[in-house]
């Protein structure tokens, strides 16, 4: 049967509109990330995240429908004369079509107005949607074959929206990851792995094989039940083995986003995507390094990297590696400060505040910087203990010489580190 006689001979000519206009007030009523920088994951996210309970309830509602369709009209019974596997592919496709509109236009139009092409890591999530939808409408499908539509199909589509959509808010984190709608929003830098995809895969996916394996044409019905019962018990358990541990987010990729890097010596990388400039940052950079080599302080890193692209999980600085929230301070005037913050480097999470202050303090008035580190400090409504102590200490240190100022930096991380134990 061809697919244009299959669509408009079904409930598709009229589910169809609805499911664009939906597409359409989901996608310009949550909006697209400010912070995507034209980054594919992130947009793709986005577009996604209010769509994935609505699609599947559209899948699995549509499918007992055209399933009741199927069963009335004696195809069904068939069975022996034509394969039920193509007689329920040719019901479900027109809710497959419905619920796909719903998520392939949102990704469309979010790439679009990026003006990005899509990528193979930024469609994980819409890959695994997609199949999703086909699992929900097979489900849909074989619950139609039993059950009253006018009773089964809305049920059906409460039943899964609810527990798809609801799925975010739960503190069991497990349901998040097996529940068919990605638990997170991707930030710039980061991408699904494959990984955090397959769990939703075999809890539904399980589900939905099982419903399929009844409908083999073997003559044994309890061989049939028996086959369908251990797929649709030991998928979903896989599925949630699979996630144990996992914290709210699931396992993510970062430092995805392609990048721009120059010198050496400090090289300088910033996303490709930023409105940064390497060539600018790197000036600035060694800038700063040579107002602070003048004060005595030695260290240079081998490579400054831009926090954007971390995602959430960004990496402390090392000695080596500087990571600087380049993207966001460049805008705010604050890029030599935020250089300034990364070359302080206690070897510690616990900090001795004084001594802690005094060390940037200092480091921020050889940089020129430290009207920036005064009004960081007001934004924060934080006031140093002894601040004029504080204050006194560091003019008697900018007395010093070069090797002097060195010597008390290098001495002044240590002593921080032990008085906070």
């Amino acid at each position: 049967m061809r697919i244009r006689t299959v669509l408009f001979g079904s409930s598709f000519k009229w589910t169809a509109p609805f499911a664009v206009v939906l597409a359409f007030l989901y996608y310009y009523g949550s909006g697209v990330s400010h912070e995507a920088f034209g980054y594919a994951p992130t947009l793709v996210s986005t577009a996604l995240g209010t769509m994935y309970a609505s699609a599947y309830a559209f899948a699995s509602a549509l499918a007992v429908w055209e399933s009741a369709r199927v069963r009335k009209s004696g195809i069904w019974a068939m069975g022996p004369v034509r394969s039920r596997y193509h007689v329920a592919w040719n019901a479900i496709l027109p809710a497959l079509a419905s619920a796909w509109i719903m998520l392939i236009l949102p990704v469309t139009l979010a790439l679009g107005g990026g003006g990005v092409f899509p990528t193979p890591a930024s469609l994980g999530p819409l890959v695994m949607a997609v199949i999703l939808c086909v699992a929900h409408a097979t489900i849909g499908f074989g619950v139609g074959l039993i059950a009253p539509p006018v009773i089964s199909a809305p049920l059906m589509a409460a039943l899964v929206w609810v527990l798809v959509a609801f799925s975010w808010t739960t503190d069991a984190f497990w349901m998040r990851h097996v529940s068919g709608q990605y638990p997170t929003t991707l930030m710039f830098g980061e991408s699904a792995t494959y990984g955090s995809l397959v769990p939703h895969l075999l809890l539904t996916g399980g589900i939905a094989v099982a419903f399929a394996l009844l409908w083999l044409p073997l003559r044994s019905r309890l061989a049939r039940w028996i086959l369908a019962a251990a797929v649709a018990v030991t998928c979903p358990v896989l599925a949630v083995q699979a996630v144990q541990g996992w914290e709210a987010n699931p396992p993510l990729l970062t430092g995805q986003a392609p990048m721009d890097c120059v010198g050496d010596g400090p090289k300088v990388c910033v996303p490709q995507a930023s409105p940064a400039h390497a060539a600018t940052v790197r000036r600035e950079a060694t800038s700063v390094l040579n107002d602070l080599h003048s004060a005595g302080y030695e260290g240079t890193p081998k490579i400054i990297v831009d926090r954007l692209g971390d995602g959430r999980y960004s990496p402390r600085s090392t000695t080596a590696t500087w990571r600087v929230g380049i993207t966001r301070a460049i805008p705010q005037g604050e890029l030599r400060y935020q250089l300034v913050r990364a070359a302080v480097q206690f070897p510690c999470l616990r900090v001795d505040p004084v001594l802690g202050n005094e060390v940037m303090l200092w480091a921020a008035t050889v940089t020129g910087e430290e009207a920036t580190y005064n009004d960081h400090m007001k934004d924060r409504g934080e006031s140093f203990l002894d601040e004029r102590e504080v204050r006194r200490r560091v003019r008697q240190v900018m007395a010093f010489d070069l090797r002097e100022q060195g010597e008390w930096y290098r001495q002044s991380l240590i002593a921080g580190c032990r008085q906070s134990s």
